[in-house]
């Protein structure tokens, strides 16, 4: 299998595994209990996950997430709602508004608040365009479906408010 430059970096390679790991576990989250409302976040040590939960159907999640993931199910880790595909998305918007902001100012004597018009106008559809790019990113950049022989270690559960926090150690 053809690797990813970013899996030569160890932290890169640690934090793109859980980050994978996150997403499938949310995806087995969400067919299980359809309308669960849950937010996640990765690091090289494993992920942080907001979701009203014991931890036991938490750590059960995770471990059938692992499982589905190293049988092949490498599309469990590209979720719908990462944040890599609103930061994608913006940074196309950004990149248009701010070429075409330079672009304008350059060649017309016009007041600053129609070239302004002009940038939002086309970064308008260039961040509604881009959409698809997102999913991309997180597919070769952001995430890694190939988890290899990651293992989880742990699975810690902390009462904030009504909700719960878990913190889930992996280990490659």
């Amino acid at each position: 299998m053809k690797k990813n430059l970013l899996d030569y970096i160890p932290f890169t390679r640690r934090l793109r595994r859980n980050h994978a790991l996150e997403h499938a576990t949310m995806q087995v989250l969400s067919e299980r209990y359809p309308g669960l409302r849950m937010a996640g976040i990765s690091n090289p040590k494993g992920f942080f996950m907001v979701a009203d939960l014991p931890t036991e159907l938490m750590t059960e999640a995770t471990l059938e997430a692992r499982r589905r993931l190293q049988g092949g199910e490498k599309e469990l880790a590209v979720h719908p709602n990462c944040g890599t595909n609103i930061a994608v998305s913006a940074l196309v918007a950004s990149m248009v508004a701010g070429s075409v902001l330079a672009l304008s100012t350059v060649h017309e004597k016009k007041p600053k608040w129609y070239h302004y018009l002009i940038a939002l106008g086309a970064a308008a559809p260039a961040f509604f365009l881009s959409k698809p790019l997102g999913p991309l990113v997180q597919k070769h950049i952001t995430t890694s479906g190939d988890i290899g022989k990651a293992q989880v270690t742990g699975v810690y559960t902390q009462r904030v408010f009504n909700g719960s926090v878990h913190k889930v150690d992996t280990q490659a």
